[in-house]
């Protein structure tokens, strides 16, 4: 799935935003309302982490959104090279 499609469903991604990156309030996820570069943002801020480590992130979420555990796992795997 690529960032258009989940930012076409942000009322369900935010969910499951926040499950992956809990330090994100709801005030947060208001402020993001599906746009990619302001979630890179907070989760930079939140986590204290280097843009490139967000940008990977939030790519991966966008990769398995919306996809079920077996297909989530299989994608987590191909990205490591195993």
């Amino acid at each position: 799935m690529n960032w258009d499609q989940v930012q076409g469903k942000w009322k369900q991604a935010a969910g499951k935003v926040k499950e992956k990156w809990g330090k994100l309030s709801d005030d947060d996820l208001k402020f993001v309302d599906g746009k990619r570069e302001q979630l890179v943002g907070r989760i930079q801020e939140r986590y204290g982490i280097a843009k490139e480590d967000a940008e990977r992130q939030v790519d991966e979420f966008s990769l398995t959104f919306g996809t079920d555990a077996t297909t989530r796992e299989r994608i987590r795997r191909a990205g490591r090279g195993s």
